[in-house]
């Protein structure tokens, strides 16, 4: 029951946001008592601890199994945003502003979590994509992953990039395409340039 609860969760949260869902509402979908709910997680706080790191270990595991793979390392990239992007559903509901805003120590922890797995992923990626001759040689690579990181979580402030103006894809394309552009070879901008057509496309 605890997993049925956490995936109905998971699944209330993404589509209507962590603040307007309430623990009455998780157990009306499940025709359940609320009673039940709270004999496996003790508040709505704990529910939502849950269901966020659920969400990232889920995500984390797709990412490895893509990282696994040893793609091209700028389709590599692009595999894992459409992934990311396909569990949090475009983000429609911007789980990660009310994270944020009303589970500020949640969202820290998850910060630190989402760091290790993409300073690990980016520098390996980094380091396949200069081995390759799709990467510049003359970038530190340390420098590079966290300015990935910074600008893939500060592309998520609503206050900067609000979603009356830009879409979640198409901002992640966006600064996908402008983290490229700052450290690819010729070479690389050949594939990239492919990938941008074929995703034109679709």
């Amino acid at each position: 029951m605890k997993e049925k609860i956490l995936k109905k969760a998971i699944d209330l949260f993404i589509n209507f946001g962590f603040k307007s869902v309430t623990m009455d509402d998780i157990a009306s979908e499940m025709h359940i008592s609320k009673k039940t709910i709270y004999s496996h997680f003790n508040n709505k706080t704990k529910l939502v601890e849950a269901a966020t790191f659920c969400v990232f270990e889920t995500i984390s595991n797709e990412i490895n199994c893509i990282c696994e793979l040893q793609k091209n390392p700028i389709e590599e990239l692009y595999e894992i945003k459409k992934s990311v992007m396909l569990h949090l559903k475009n983000e429609k509901t911007s789980p990660h502003y009310q994270l944020c805003k009303y589970y500020p120590e949640i969202n820290e922890s998850l910060k630190k979590k989402q760091f290790e797995l993409m300073q690990a992923c980016v520098v390996n990626n980094f380091e396949r994509g200069i081995e390759m001759g799709l990467y510049r040689t003359n970038l530190n690579e340390e420098f590079v992953s966290r300015i990935y990181f910074l600008g893939i979580t500060g592309i998520k402030d609503e206050n900067l990039f609000p979603t009356n103006v830009f879409t979640k894809t198409k901002i992640m394309d966006n600064f996908l395409e402008y983290h490229l552009r700052g450290i690819i070879t010729k070479e690389g901008l050949y594939t990239l340039n492919t990938i941008i057509k074929n995703n034109i496309n679709e």
